[in-house]
């Protein structure tokens, strides 16, 4: 039987170049999106931090997590649009620890 809806978790590292108000309008705008076509749970903003290794030459990172609800198909949507944004250096969706353990 095909799931309906899943618990999905979107870790997304910005570039801090974008600044605080550029970083603030992305994470809205990502927000946005994803109120809109799920059921958004939580964001966590972890702030700026330093990474495991350079992603385009930036050596820190602005962490977002969003924990939503959606459909199968929307991670992939979110994460196409992610991947051909700017000030995005790397994201992730994975099913979210609850769901996987079910």
């Amino acid at each position: 039987m095909a799931k309906i809806n899943a618990n999905y978790e979107l870790m997304v590292i910005f570039n801090t170049k974008l600044g605080e108000e550029g970083i603030k309008d992305l994470a809205e705008k990502f927000k946005t999106k994803i109120e809109k076509e799920a059921t958004l749970t939580s964001v966590d903003e972890w702030g700026k931090r330093k990474l495991a290794y350079a992603i385009e030459d930036e050596t820190e990172g602005y962490y977002v997590i969003y924990t939503f609800e959606s459909k199968p198909d929307f991670p992939a949507e979110i994460e196409r649009v992610l991947n051909i944004s700017e000030g995005v250096l790397r994201s992730l969706v994975t099913v979210s620890s609850a769901e996987a353990a079910k």
